[in-house]
C-alpha cells in the first residue's frame, strides 16, 4: 500500500486516538448495532485516557452516515489538535481498534484496506461498450458509463459476396468497428486517469477486446482479459462474474507472490533486505526501506525503544519511550516514503516483520 496519504498524519502532535470499526448500516438492526460499536470503541478510548474532546470528535465522525453497502470500514484518527485522519473502504473489520497512543495504529486498516480493490471493468462489442466502476466488495459498480458507437450506414445487401463491392463493405465494416473501439478506449483511459484505477479488466467481442489491448497499450494500469463473458443486456452473466473474481484473486495472490519472491531473492543473494525488528529499525533510521512487510498480528505486545535506534525520527510525534513496534515501523514507512504491505509471519521466514531494501 502506498503511504503517500498518511503523510500529513504525522505532521500533527501526537497522542493520537485511533478507531477502525465496522459502520454498515444498511438496515435498521445494522444501524442499532453500528451505535453499539461506536460507543464501546469511544468507551475503551476514554478509558485508555484519551481526553472527552477527542472521543466526541472521534464519536461525532463515526457517528455520521455512510451511504454505501455493507461491509464498510472507517478508520478516524485524531489528536487534541483535532481530525488528523478519516477514511472509509469496502471491507471487513475483523480485528476492531480503538486505541490512545504516542502513534497511529494503523496496521488493521492497512489490512482491511489491502482487501478491497478498484478497477475498470469493460464490456464491449462491435457497438461500443459498458465502462463501469467497481470496488470489489461492493455488489454494485459506483459508476457506469456506456459509450455508443457509430452505426454502419447505407449498407445494402450483397448477393454475390465477392469482388470489389464486397471488399469495400468489409473496409468500411472494419474502419466503423475499429472507431467504435477507439472510442470505448478514449473513455477508458479518461477514467483511469481521473480516478487513478490500476486495474482494468476487458471482456466482450473477441476482435474489439483485442483492438481495446492494443489501444490501451500505454494506460498506467494493469489490463486483463476475462477469460468469459459477454456484454449482457439484462446485466445477468454468472460466468462473466466467476472470470471477475478470477482474475482479483489471481492479481492479489501474484501480488503476494511477487513480493515474497523478492524477499527470497534477496535473502538468497545476502543484501537488499533486512528481517526483524532491531534490522528493519536500524534500515529506517538510513532510509534504506523501500518496502515494509509486516504481520500486525505477530507484533502485538512487541515494543520499540527509539533510543536504541539513534535518528529513528517519528514527524511531529512526541515519542519519549517504548512505543508498539508495529506502529513505530509504519509510521517509519510513511516518513520516507516506503511502501506497506501485511503478510503472515510465516511468509517472512517466520518473522514478524521484513523489509526491502532501496539499496545494500
Amino acid at each position: 500500500m502506498d503511504t503517500a496519504g498518511f503523510t500529513n498524519l504525522l505532521t500533527r502532535p501526537g497522542p493520537y486516538a485511533t478507531v477502525l470499526a465496522d459502520v454498515s448500516q444498511d438496515s435498521e438492526n445494522a444501524a442499532h448495532a453500528k451505535e453499539l460499536r461506536v460507543r464501546a470503541a469511544c468507551e475503551e478510548l476514554s478509558a485508555q485516557g484519551a481526553p472527552p474532546g477527542v472521543v466526541a470528535q472521534v464519536s461525532d465522525r463515526l457517528e455520521a452516515n455512510v451511504r454505501q453497502p455493507a461491509p464498510l470500514a472507517r478508520v478516524v484518527v485524531a489528536t487534541p489538535e483535532g481530525i488528523a485522519y478519516d477514511a472509509v473502504a469496502v471491507a471487513e473489520v475483523p480485528n476492531p481498534v480503538a486505541t490512545w497512543d504516542a502513534l497511529p495504529d494503523l496496521g488493521s486498516w492497512i489490512a482491511a484496506r489491502e482487501t478491497s480493490m478498484p478497477f475498470v471493468l469493460v464490456l464491449a462489442d462491435h457497438t461500443g461498450g459498458d465502462i463501469s466502476l467497481w470496488d470489489s466488495g461492493l455488489p454494485q459498480p459506483t459508476s457506469t458509463t456506456t459509450v455508443e458507437g457509430d452505426e454502419l450506414e447505407h449498407v445494402h445487401k450483397i448477393h454475390d459476396n465477392v469482388g470489389w463491392a464486397a471488399f469495400r463493405m468489409q473496409q468500411t465494416t472494419d474502419n466503423v468497428w475499429r472507431h467504435n473501439a477507439d472510442k470505448v478506449a478514449e473513455e477508458v483511459t479518461r477514467l483511469v486517469r481521473d480516478h487513478g484505477h490500476e486495474l482494468v479488466l476487458l471482456g466482450g467481442d473477441p476482435t474489439t477486446v483485442g483492438r481495446l489491448r492494443e489501444r490501451l497499450a500505454g494506460l498506467p494500469a494493469e489490463v486483463v482479459e476475462l477469460a468469459s463473458g459477454q456484454r449482457a443486456t439484462d446485466g445477468g452473466d454468472h460466468a462473466r462474474d466467476e472470470a471477475i473474481r478470477s482474475a482479483l484473486l489471481d492479481r492479489v495472490v501474484r501480488h503476494r507472490t511477487t513480493l515474497v519472491g523478492r524477499l527470497e531473492e534477496a535473502w538468497g543473494r545476502g543484501e537488499r533486505a533486512a528481517t526483524g525488528v532491531r534490522d528493519v529499525a536500524d534500515a529506517f533510521v538510513t532510509g534504506r526501506v523501500e518496502t515494509l512487510l509486516i504481520d500486525p498480528g505477530a507484533l502485538v505486545g512487541r515494543m520499540l525503544d527509539p533510543a536504541e535506534h539513534p535518528g529513528l525520527a517519528f514527524g511531529e510525534a512526541p515519542v519519549s519511550g517504548p512505543v508498539e513496534a508495529d506502529e513505530a515501523l509504519i509510521a517509519a514507512a510513511v516518513l520516507t516514503d516506503a511502501e506497506v504491505y501485511v503478510l503472515p509471519a510465516s511468509l517472512l521466514g517466520d518473522a514478524p516483520v521484513a523489509a526491502l531494501l532501496r539499496w545494500a
